[in-house]
């Protein structure tokens, strides 16, 4: 099978846990262990998000002035270098050098007038309380928004249009090779009148990006790996239901967190529609996902619509 897996933001650093280099090489580790199994047996595409490494990479710009600090986009293209490398280096040691890895750094397409440059949502970076979110807010002039218990910075998260380098990641996993790639949603960019790109500064949400490339990769299924059990309707209320499998228009029917699952949703209904099958669960119980043990499947169609856990 033709397979992308979307690492969800607990597959590299763990909530409250300082972003140090040493603790993202452990986490991608114990994830790269987790999917050597997978990686083994099928064409797997590994994408992975930024956000919090994003972030960080722009205050440590900002620390230093005498030069005028890096734009989002490139700062957005060093987490895919810098992400991307770990994630190589450690699957191929998990596999033993049995596959080739390669990572590409990849950009996406977006169109300048979505209306979410108005709208900033994306959280990135690290976590303030309310007083040092003020402070930065009014330093740097950023937009912040809650992010559970304490505070975040928030930017433009556009749609995905298309993955500028879909043609070549089908390429190497036509001649067998494992690939990482659409890093932190890939560096968004547009498209100027005689063709050539240019970036823009936004973070791409990374589901969104892993489905657009499922999609235009004609991909089995899109697993994106989370540290929920499953998809729940009404999450967090006397009235929880999980979701073991849904067709994409019954799903699509229901509402759910914007910050956390509604994206996730979101890329399941659109590989769904282009004919795959998309994933959510556990990246701690990856065979029992792909076993159908745990978590939960967004299909084309199901005759019931929604199957309850």
């Amino acid at each position: 099978m033709r397979i992308v897996v979307a690492l969800g933001g607990n597959a590299l650093a763990r909530r409250g846990e300082p972003m140090t280099a040493d603790h993202l090489r452990a986490n991608v580790r114990a994830s790269c262990e987790a999917l050597t199994d997978l990686a083994r047996e099928h064409e797997v595409v590994i994408t992975h998000g930024n956000g919090p490494q994003v972030g960080l990479l722009a205050l440590q710009n900002l620390a230093y002035q005498d030069v005028a600090a890096y734009p989002l986009d490139i700062l957005g293209a060093e987490t895919q270098g810098m992400i991307g490398y770990v994630i190589q280096q450690e699957l191929s040691n998990a596999l033993a050098g049995e596959r080739d890895v390669a990572a590409v750094l990849t950009t996406t397409e977006v169109d300048e007038s979505d209306p979410a440059f108005d709208r900033p949502t994306k959280l990135i970076g690290p976590m303030y309380s309310a007083d040092d979110a003020a402070d930065a807010a009014a330093e740097y002039r950023w937009t912040i928004a809650r992010d559970g218990k304490g505070f975040r910075r928030v930017v433009p998260s556009p749609e995905p249009l298309r993955i500028m380098q879909a043609p070549l990641v089908r390429g190497l996993l036509e001649g067998g090779h494992l690939v990482v790639c659409v890093g932190g949603g890939g560096v968004p960019v547009k498209t100027d009148s005689k063709g050539r790109q240019i970036g823009l500064q936004a973070v791409v949400d990374k589901d969104a990006a892993s489905a657009a490339l499922a999609a235009e990769l004609e991909a089995d299924m899109l697993v994106m790996l989370t540290d929920g059990d499953y998809v729940s309707e009404n999450w967090g209320t006397p009235e929880q239901r999980d979701i073991h499998t849904a067709s994409a228009a019954a799903i699509g029917e229901l509402a759910f967190a914007e910050g956390s699952m509604q994206p996730k949703v979101d890329a399941a209904i659109r590989v769904a529609k282009a004919g795959g099958r998309a994933l959510i669960g556990p990246l701690d119980r990856l065979d029992d996902l792909i076993e159908r043990r745990i978590g939960t499947e967004i299909r084309p169609d199901l005759a019931e619509g929604i199957r309850f856990v």
